[in-house]
């Protein structure tokens, strides 16, 4: 089977119409442990104009081995990168929706902190649904895309840069309780994850809300 690869087509068909094309992509909605992040990526014209990097696919495509260079070369790539989190106690405390949109929210003012201006942006957004003016943001011209980190290379780019950093936070939190493998599991649902859960009970980096009390996953 093959896997397509991301491209810039509907990047420079905005770029026609704006100076600035951002990419959203999300990380970690499905884990029962752990944050939420928000990739956001920033290109221009010129970017759009070079040659998509090698092996960028949407982060649950590329081998987990492979995502930090990847990642590295598309950080590069684009003019400008950020990353936005909700942590656990957000999601229980507003939702998952709604935890996401603040993510999308930081995610886009870190790309402010590095220059970008952000209004002046077409932002796709990875999904059918916009919580990211759901969340409160105004100004901004925010479009869903069913598949873009498939199909959008800043998408894919957004996604890969989201998964790897949310990764790496996940691996240095293994140190605080090391008994729920989440240098392994990244905090998803795994065999090995709910079996901890079965017999230590939850973390303060757990998703309390989500019905994962020990009594109902098995």
């Amino acid at each position: 089977m093959s896997v397509t690869e991301p491209r810039l087509t509907l990047e420079r068909r905005l770029l026609r119409e704006v100076p600035l094309v951002i990419a959203c992509d999300e990380v970690g909605r499905g884990a029962l442990a752990g944050p939420v992040a928000v990739g956001a990526t920033a290109i221009d014209a010129p970017r759009a104009r070079k040659r998509v990097p090698a092996g960028l696919r949407d982060s649950k495509l590329v081998p987990e081995a492979r995502r930090p260079d990847v990642a590295l070369r598309a950080g590069s790539w684009v003019l400008a990168s950020g990353v936005g989190w909700a942590s656990a106690a957000e999601i229980d405390d507003v939702g998952i929706m709604r935890a996401l949109g603040l993510a999308a929210v930081r995610a886009l003012a870190d790309l402010e902190a590095h220059g970008i201006e952000i209004g002046e942006a077409i932002v796709i957004l990875d999904g059918n649904h916009d919580y990211i003016t759901a969340a409160g943001a105004t100004g901004l011209t925010v479009r869903p895309v069913v598949k873009a980190d498939r199909d959008c290379a800043s998408a894919a780019a957004a996604s890969v840069i989201a998964k790897v950093a949310r990764d790496t936070l996940m691996i240095g939190l293994h140190d605080d309780a090391p008994e729920y493998g989440w240098a392994r599991n990244k905090g998803y649902a795994s065999l090995d994850h709910r079996t901890a859960i079965r017999e230590h009970g939850l973390s303060p980096h757990h998703r309390a809300s989500w019905a994962i009390e020990p009594a109902t996953l098995f």
